[in-house]
């Protein structure tokens, strides 16, 4: 598949400094930038996913009538967590 550009990019000459003072060894600014964008691709997918499910859950509890408090919620992660840390660190 043929690669394609992303349009010119104009930033105060600050950004530009911020962004140099960050570049790893053999980083490029353009690596800085995909990667960027890449991440930022991302986490707009797992934010949409995640509003979705919440809306799913509040429209399956509206037509269920079954509600579960927040303690009670934060109670089974407190306890799926503690269980998870034994398992893992003994």
């Amino acid at each position: 598949m043929k690669s394609s550009s992303f349009p010119s990019l104009r930033v105060e000459p600050e950004l530009r400094e911020a962004a140099e003072s960050v570049l790893r060894d053999g980083a490029t600014l353009t690596s800085l930038i995909e990667t960027s964008v890449r991440e930022t691709i991302l986490r707009r997918r797992v934010q949409e996913e995640f509003i979705a499910r919440g809306l799913r859950s509040r429209e399956d509890a509206e037509r269920t009538g079954i509600y579960h408090s927040a303690e009670s919620v934060q109670s089974e992660l407190q306890r799926r967590l503690d269980a998870r840390r034994k398992s893992v660190l003994g």
